[in-house]
This record gives structure tokens, sequence and C-alpha cells, in this order.
């Protein structure tokens, strides 16, 4: 399979008062390949949104390598990484403009790549998106105070789209809307994702919706990624403690079901603290990043060598 992107040894730190920072993402490496989704889960605070926006280059890295298509991100352009790489974020509201039609917001990209001939081109593009995300072509002319929240999601969609890009990142594009709506967006993400062979990184705390959208899943924990496979092994036969502990902590709709009698709490020797010192950044530590423990399960190197799988 073709990689899309090579990530070697990422880390994305934060200075903190004093020469304290916090390690946000400490040391992941990871290949995503042409085609798939993985998804990213993990609790707040886990490092998934830092690891999401330091390859789409909103942050920069502090230490490591990351290529798209073989090639370092450094050496792109930003007009042509972002010809290749877009982003959908997680508030739809906040992510548009208010003081810009629906029809000049999906516009935006192609006007800066010019990707049209003439405006008859442009317009007949920001419609064909519009009908694309299942809006309509009146939609073009009203701003984005006038649409619900899974509409807003929609146009953020279509603008990200309007570039054809080949990756999309999705900062939980799900998590602001109503639980009504949220199906629906993944249904079209999906939809998306099979017509326009896209790479999809899938940025979520919804386990189940997960599940049902990824080709791959990686769990994140304090800045690393901790385990790593296809939905079906990760979450039937989950091996780090910190991944139980979340697949315990889904809510089951059965009103007879005893919400603590399956619950898995992680003992507080697991709980490594992220902050740390600049001193650290080149350390790659021995027993860090993934080993296979079955067939492309993967899981992390030291949680092995310390538990035995256990």
């Amino acid at each position: 399979m073709e990689k899309v992107f090579e990530i070697k040894n990422l880390k994305k730190y934060f200075p903190l008062e004093g020469k304290s920072v916090l390690k946000a993402v400490d040391d992941v490496s990871l290949d995503i390949y042409k085609g798939e989704v993985l998804s990213l889960v993990g609790e707040s605070g886990s490092g998934k949104t830092t690891f999401g926006r330091t390859i789409c280059r909103l942050y920069e890295k502090t230490f490591g390598n990351i290529s798209l298509f073989g090639k370092p991100i450094e050496k792109y352009s930003k007009k042509e990484f972002t010809k290749n790489v877009q982003m959908i974020f997680q508030d739809p509201q906040a992510s548009l403009n208010p003081r810009m039609t629906v029809g000049d917001i999906i516009a935006e990209g192609m006007d800066i790549h010019k990707l049209y001939k003439n405006k008859s081109e442009r317009q007949e593009k920001i419609y064909s998106l519009l009908e694309l995300v299942g809006l309509s072509r009146e939609h073009a002319n009203r701003f984005p105070h006038e649409f619900s929240g899974g509409q807003r999601q929609r146009i953020g969609i279509a603008r990200a789209l309007a570039v054809n890009p080949k990756v999309l990142i999705c900062d939980e594009p799900i998590s602001a809307l109503d639980v009504s709506i949220q199906a629906q967006v993944v249904n079209l993400l999906k939809k998306l994702q099979k017509e326009r062979e896209l790479t999809l990184i899938f940025i979520a705390h919804d386990l189940s919706m997960v599940k049902y959208i990824s080709d791959r899943v990686a769990v994140m924990f304090r800045g690393r990624i901790v385990e790593l496979g296809s939905p079906d092994e990760v979450y039937n036969n989950p091996v780090h403690i910190y991944t139980k502990s979340l697949i315990s902590a889904v809510p089951i709709p059965d009103p007879h079901h005893d919400r603590k009698a399956n619950r898995i709490n992680m003992d507080e020797s697991y709980l490594r603290s992220p902050v740390g010192t600049m001193e650290e950044l080149k350390n790659i530590m021995p027993n860090s990043g993934l080993i296979e423990y079955k067939k492309d399960h993967y899981v992390e190197k030291e949680y092995i060598e310390n538990n035995g799988g256990k």
C-alpha cells in the first residue's frame, strides 16, 4: 500500500513556567496509507488534536520527521501542502467567517489556487459542492448564522473538498452536533471517502462511531499511541489497560445494566506525567513506540515489556 504520511519520532512540546514543557505529543511514529480511514481516539488531553494539527502544519513540530508522499512537509510550499491536505474542524460555527456568504466561504480555496477559468465555472463548482454535501444551490448566498449546526458542518466539508485534497483531517467533526445529526455527517464522510478515494484521519471521542467508520484505530494516551489495529481487534481484544478502560466506559443503552460492574480503572502507576523539560527533547527511549502483539495488532512496547500484555 502507498504511504501518504510517514511520521517518525514526532514530538510537540508547549512551554510552561520556568524550564518545564507540556509533552502534548511525545515520540509518535506512524504510517498512514492511501485510501484508509485511520481514527485517533482518546480522552481530552490525550494529544490527538495536537497530533492532527501538527501533521497538517497548523502547529510547528518540536522534533521528529513528517513526510507526505515521501517528501518532507517542510519542502512543500504552504500553498502546495494545503492543496493536498485539508482539515474539518470541531466547531462548525467558529470555523466559518460570519461576514462571508456560504458561496464565498466554499470558493476561498478555489480562489487561492485558481481552480476555475471564469466566474461562471466558479459558481457551478460552488453549486456542485453544495449538492455533493446535501445542501441546495439556494444556500450559496446565505450567511453561516442562517444554518443549523449540521448544515454548517456540511459547509465546512464542502470548503475542504473544494481544492480536491488527497487527505482530510477531521478534528472531532461530530462532537458539537446533535446525536440525531451525527450519523448523517459520518455517513456523508464515509460516502465521500469512498467516491473520492480520500485518506481520512478521523479524530473522535465517540468509540461506537469510530468502530463504524474506521479501517484502523489508534488509541492515544498522554501524547503517545499505545495501541493500534483494526476496529474489531482493538475493541474485541484490547491489550493495553488504557484501551480496556476506555472501552469499559462506553455507555450501554440498557436501564438494567450496572454501569460500575464492568468498569476498568487504571492503576496510578500507569498515569505518567505529561510535564517534562526540553532536555528530554532528543531522547528516544529504547522501549518507546509500538510492537506487533499479534498480526496487524500493535501495542506500546513499554507496556508489553512491563506487563507481558496482561
